[in-house]
């Protein structure tokens, strides 16, 4: 007969769970107001949603104060991770969440906003992807992609234009080729390891001085091209652009942010342990895909006649970027990461919130798309204020100093460089360098352009309410004065990843 098990409740370190329930809650509450009274204004929901978030980010700064003091935190069976990684990727993801939302509050009447599933998704999602992050568990990093990628397919197709159902096919396609990708891997390094944490299969390949080092590089390329299609990296990218062009410019924005630093944070978990072990092979696909990912978006982008399909490739290439942090491995490359997607998050939503609120419901005569260069021909002199701030932003994601990204892109490459990566750091800047022109392009058309025929001010705010404008504001003061929070910034996120041994 089975003895009966006893676990203590306290054992089970609860409060570990706590940011995720959070926005569990919050999306079941709202399911259950709809219920009980339906038809209620947007806002309500809008303001509930930022609620769960604000005490969401609250219990994450009660964490890392718990993590400063004892270090790694594990609960619920030690499947549920509290580490220095596991923090930051959350912060980003709350905070960037706690910016996508008032995007909502826009005057002409999206119909996607008017629904409070919206809503409900929108934090069942963000569950997932902090699920993601806070675990090196990979059944649970898989239970949380899904989550966090069905609410998203959703999402995307409740935007209910020509183009939002296929985007949302398109990315639950290639979301499934993922899944699969992952689930073989996972199952292969099970097979091997007899465990599905990613620190105890470390150790076992260790130990076993990587004997099946064969069957290990197969699981390793069925995890990457899983991770590829996730972070968008070339030629796994195929259909992001379209979905991204399908996808509302707001919803475009924070798809460029938040998935990709759940992606990353669990690619480091995985890739780096494998990269310090001296795996020669993955080294050499991983150098490839950052320098192809960088170097292939970026001449995309140069040819896009619409500047959403520009950012997108940007964003692409950005991804592409960042991922030199995962081959780099060190933790001066790791922390530069997490200081460029900080600066990454303001700076792009700010860029994609410009198109938003931009946003026409029926297009112009002779526009051929909703945001073309020709729509932004002129702006300067129809609409000076967001012809300076679109510019601002472009600026920043060129890297021109001071700005913002120039910053994060200085860490990066040095990090390349210290770590003798020295043909990398020429090529991520002499990328850099590509990228300006696309950006400066824009910038000709708003400034140096007359404006097309038809088009007033009008046209580049129809959007903007107040909470559109405080949202824009507080993105171009963050990109204007970064360089106040640079060195505090560095010093917080270094000590996270340092104590975590990343």
């Amino acid at each position: 007969m089975l003895a009966p098990v006893n676990i203590p409740f306290e054992s089970l370190n609860v409060m570990t769970l706590t940011p995720m329930l959070i926005p569990i809650i919050g999306a079941l509450l709202i399911l259950v107001i709809d219920v009980v009274k339906g038809g209620l204004d947007k806002s309500l929901y809008v303001v509930l949603s930022l609620l769960f978030l604000v005490m969401d980010f609250f219990s994450l700064l009660n964490g890392a104060g718990l993590f400063s003091q004892n270090g790694t935190i594990l609960g619920m069976f030690d499947v549920v991770l509290i580490d220095g990684l596991a923090l930051l990727g959350q912060f980003i993801i709350v905070g960037a969440s706690m910016l996508f939302i008032p995007l909502s509050l826009t005057h002409k009447r999206f119909h996607e906003f008017s629904y409070p599933e919206f809503f409900a998704l929108f934090l069942f999602m963000i569950a997932g992807f902090q699920f993601m992050v806070a675990t090196d568990n990979i059944i649970l990093v898989f239970v949380g992609l899904e989550t966090a990628s069905l609410a998203l397919y959703t999402l995307i197709a409740m935007h209910n234009r020509d183009k939002s159902f296929e985007a949302a096919i398109k990315y639950f396609t290639m979301g499934a080729l993922a899944a699969g990708f992952f689930a073989f891997g996972a199952m292969i390094l099970y097979a091997l390891t007899g465990s599905v944490e990613i620190n105890k299969i470390a150790l076992v390949l260790a130990s076993n001085g990587y004997s099946d080092i064969g069957y290990v590089l197969i699981g390793v390329a069925f995890m990457l091209a899983a991770f590829a299609f996730k972070l968008s990296l070339i030629p796994f990218h195929t259909w992001a652009p379209d979905v991204y062009e399908g996808a509302s410019a707001a919803m475009a924005g924070y798809m460029s942010i938040v998935p990709k630093i759940a992606g990353f944070v669990v690619a480091m978990r995985f890739f780096e342990f494998l990269i310090h072990s001296h795996i020669v092979w993955l080294e050499v696909v991983l150098y490839a895909f950052v320098v192809i990912t960088m170097t292939a978006s970026n001449m995309w982008a140069l040819v896009q006649t619409d500047v959403k399909r520009m950012l997108a490739y940007s964003s692409i290439s950005h991804a592409g970027f960042v991922m030199a942090a995962v081959l780099i491995g060190t933790t001066q490359a790791n922390s530069a990461l997490f200081l460029y997607w900080i600066l990454f998050s303001f700076t792009n939503l700010g860029s994609f919130s410009m198109l938003w609120i931009s946003r026409q419901k029926h297009l112009l005569d002779g526009q051929s798309s909703d945001h073309s260069y020709d729509k932004f021909a002129g702006m300067i002199k129809t609409s000076p204020v967001a012809a300076l701030i679109m510019g601002l932003f472009m600026l920043s994601l060129a890297g021109v100093p001071p700005f913002a990204l120039f910053w994060g892109k200085l860490y990066m490459i040095s990090s390349a460089v210290t770590s003798g990566y020295t043909v990398l750091a020429l090529i991520m800047a002499l990328n850099s360098a590509i990228a300006g022109y696309y950006y400066l392009k824009l910038i000709v058309y708003m400034f140096m352009k007359e404006p097309v025929v038809g088009v007033n001010g009008e046209l580049y705010v129809a959007n903007a309410t107040l909470a559109l404008r405080t949202i824009i504001g507080i993105a171009a003061v963050a990109t204007i004065f970064a360089f106040v929070a640079i060195n505090p910034l560095l010093e917080f996120i270094t000590a996270f990843v340092y104590k975590s041994g990343y």
